[in-house]
């Protein structure tokens, strides 16, 4: 019997189907695996009266033909054609120019996936200036996750008030799953826990075979993976360049291309200390978060329950980090000289909502760090995340709104 194979509905569709009928070059980029190809094959369907091209460039003849003979290529893919999908386009080292023409000699639209930020960012971004629509597709957020597998509980994550207890209870159970697992589509898809880090260890090890080596050409992939197993393991500390040196062996100029690299490659993104000065900002060490907490606990080896872990306070403060992310929410922290901290300090036009993340809470009581930040800056309100706690407090005359770890997104 054949398998049904299942689509998970994201976000990121309705952006791109608000951009169907915009002349510009559509480029969906992220992590392998992330769903990229399904993402767009599913928006090919709708397309199913048009006259539609697809290459798909792991194929090196079609790789070739693209570099070396546009023109050639033109004829086969792009004559006549309404639409034309071109997969893993980071292959085309010359791929920018080459678009341009196309764009520029003919009426398709064109469509784009890519599994790093490199060649887009330096290689073809120079001649598509106003030609192209970048988005980025992160593995699943817990909102996608949950629509996916318990849709009637989804309805509770876009409400802003606080749920029932039974309910933070069943959201609670898949939450603990997927702050474990993570969000790759075909880890969410998987039968067993056997099955997921299965499918995790094939991401790890195809990242660092297929994006390092075939792609970058980067010759050091075993002190980048013992640099990724390092971060793992201070995720939530600012950046300790020394150490991170001494466990990898990369000198100083080495750690940080390294980290550069883990950065456009979408494992790992800094978030950086909050200041109003934002020049700031750019000389302070940062801190670094994983896109995905599965690919953090296979970098570790490490998939037992967040009960019994040691660093389920790095779990949650990751997870937190990931769907801001996938928000398109930049990653910021505050700390002071005299070591008071606030773990996310989330920008929103006008406004500033520090957003601290905590195992567990049984009270409405906050941190001294949390109501210095609140005196210091006046925000109007402030959330504080935990497992189960939620209310709405008023705390020295500033509105403070404690949620489950799932439930933030609807309060800011």
């Amino acid at each position: 019997m054949q398998k049904v194979e299942k689509y998970i509905k994201r976000n990121l569709e309705e952006k791109i189907s608000a951009c169907l009928h915009m002349p510009e070059i559509i480029a969906v980029i992220g992590p392998r695996q992330s769903g990229k190809t399904t993402l767009l094959q599913h928006v090919k369907k709708r397309l199913h009266d048009k006259k539609v091209a697809s290459a798909d460039f792991e194929d090196r003849d079609e790789l070739a033909l693209f570099i070396n003979d546009i023109k050639g290529f033109c004829d086969l893919y792009v004559k006549d054609r309404e639409y034309l999908f071109i997969d893993e386009f980071q292959y085309a080292e010359t791929g920018g120019r080459n678009l341009k023409y196309i764009y520029d000699r003919y009426p398709v639209k064109i469509f784009i996936t890519g599994s790093s930020s490199t060649e887009l960012s330096i290689q073809s971004i120079q001649y598509l200036v106003g030609r192209i629509f970048v988005f980025t597709l992160y593995p699943l957020s817990f909102g996608e996750f949950l629509r996916f597998v318990q849709p009637e509980l989804y309805q509770f994550l876009r409400q802003s008030e606080c749920p029932g207890r039974e309910i933070i209870k069943r959201i609670n159970s898949f939450y603990k799953k997927f702050v474990i697992s993570g969000g790759y589509p075909r880890v969410a898809l998987a039968d067993s826990d056997e099955e997921r880090e299965l499918v995790l260890k094939n991401i790890f090890q195809t990242y660092l075979l297929k994006e390092i080596r075939e792609i970058l050409g980067y010759k050091q992939d075993i002190q980048l993976k013992k640099l990724i197993t390092a971060l793992a393991m201070q995720t939530g500390s600012t950046c300790n360049y020394n150490e991170l040196s001494g466990l990898t062996g990369l000198k100083y100029k080495a750690l940080r291309n390294a980290l550069d690299i883990l950065s456009k490659t979408f494992v790992v993104a800094p978030s950086l200390p909050f200041y109003t000065n934002k020049r700031v900002e750019l000389s302070k060490t940062p801190k670094f978060y994983f896109i995905d907490n599965g690919f953090m606990n296979i970098s570790m080896q490490n998939f037992k329950g967040i009960e019994s872990r040691n660093d389920r306070g790095a779990l949650h403060e990751n997870f937190i980090a990931s769907e801001l992310l996938k928000k398109d929410i930049p990653l910021h922290f505050w700390r002071t000289k005299s070591k008071a901290e606030v773990d996310f300090i989330i920008e929103k036009q006008e406004t500033i909502i520090p957003l601290e993340v905590k195992s567990t809470l049984t009270s409405g009581k906050i941190t001294r760090s949390f109501r210095s930040f609140l005196d210091k800056y006046g925000p109007g309100s402030g959330i504080m995340l935990s497992d189960e706690y939620c209310a709405d407090a008023t705390v020295s005359e500033h509105r403070v709104l404690f949620r489950p770890h799932w439930a933030w997104s609807n309060v800011i």
